[in-house]
């Protein structure tokens, strides 16, 4: 058997109006139209459904019995195929989980939430930390957004752009470059450096520019976050080069230093991604919107 969900709204409109006239009025087709849905609605039940009596039409007591099912099963069918767009904030409840680069979620994470808690309290954030290499989570729907600086280009991932910053040195106070007059590019490469990379990389673009004006920096270790990073510098004659707007509290709150850099470096972008599957989503679309006003006022 074929099922026709057609039918199921013609019989709902039948057995609410109780009159072939009054359902097509409501569905907005011609009588006939649905004295035709009718019969086939009779055919498919084996039961009449509606019967004339005198001037009027009375429901069987099959029709009787199945009123209440067939209106529930119509509102089901309904909410699944046109969905309401509308949101109400104040009665949503959701969890949302977010991979945000450790940075970002000390930068933005608190303004997120307090706006999520004011306008929404039943929805809860969920900050799980980034791996070491790509992971299908966006795809998979395990992770609902991501902010970090990489603009992914994985078929059905959506990114933007919402912030940028500039780099910066971060030393420990009396480190001999916070006490030189000016910080040179070359002062800087004779350094020694821990580098930050969830994947060990000795080198990054930051090489390429020191190459271009012939000089070469020796990277001492890599650690995969900022915040290990500057647990080595606080207490050595190391430095790290960081976004100056994921390290400016930190740094500040472990008495490090920041100085400028002597390259001419491109800033350091801020993305957030998701899967095309939550574009029309009203909530998800909702916490994008935070999400972007938090990182933005941040950076």
């Amino acid at each position: 058997m074929q099922l026709d969900l057609n039918l199921l709204a013609a019989l709902d409109a039948l057995l609410e109006e109780g009159s072939v006239a009054g359902a097509a009025e409501r569905l907005h087709v011609t009588a006939p139209a649905m004295s035709r849905s009718l019969g086939r609605i009779r055919r498919a039940t084996g039961d009449q459904i509606l019967v004339r009596t005198g001037r009027t039409m009375t429901p069987t007591p099959y029709a009787v019995a199945v009123r209440a099912q067939v209106h529930e099963l119509h509102q089901q069918v309904r909410g699944v195929l046109a969905p309401s767009r509308e949101l109400d904030l104040a009665t949503l409840e959701r969890t949302f989980t977010l991979r945000w680069h450790e940075g970002l979620v000390a930068l933005g994470g608190p303004a997120l939430l307090a706006a999520v808690r004011e306008q929404a309290p039943g929805v809860r954030l969920r900050f799980v930390a980034e791996s070491s290499g790509d992971t299908p989570g966006l795809r998979r729907g395990e992770i609902d957004l991501e902010a970090n600086a990489n603009r992914p280009a994985a078929p059905g991932i959506r990114s933007e752009r919402v912030a940028e910053t500039r780099h910066v040195i971060v030393v420990r106070k009396g480190h001999p470059l916070a006490l030189a007059e000016t910080v040179t590019a070359a002062r800087y490469a004779g350094a020694e450096h821990v580098a930050v990379s969830r994947r060990g990389n000795l080198g990054s673009a930051l090489d390429d520019a020191l190459a271009g004006l012939g000089l070469t920096r020796r990277v001492v270790a890599t650690v995969p976050t900022e915040a290990t990073a500057f647990e080595f510098v606080r207490g050595s004659d190391l430095l790290v080069t960081a976004p100056v707007s994921t390290s400016r509290a930190t740094a500040g709150a472990l008495g490090l230093t920041l100085l400028p850099l002597p390259l001419e470096l491109p800033p350091a972008s801020v993305y957030v991604s998701w899967h095309q599957r939550y574009d029309t989503d009203p909530a998800h679309t909702w916490l994008r919107g935070l999400a972007r006003t938090a990182l933005e006022s941040s950076a």
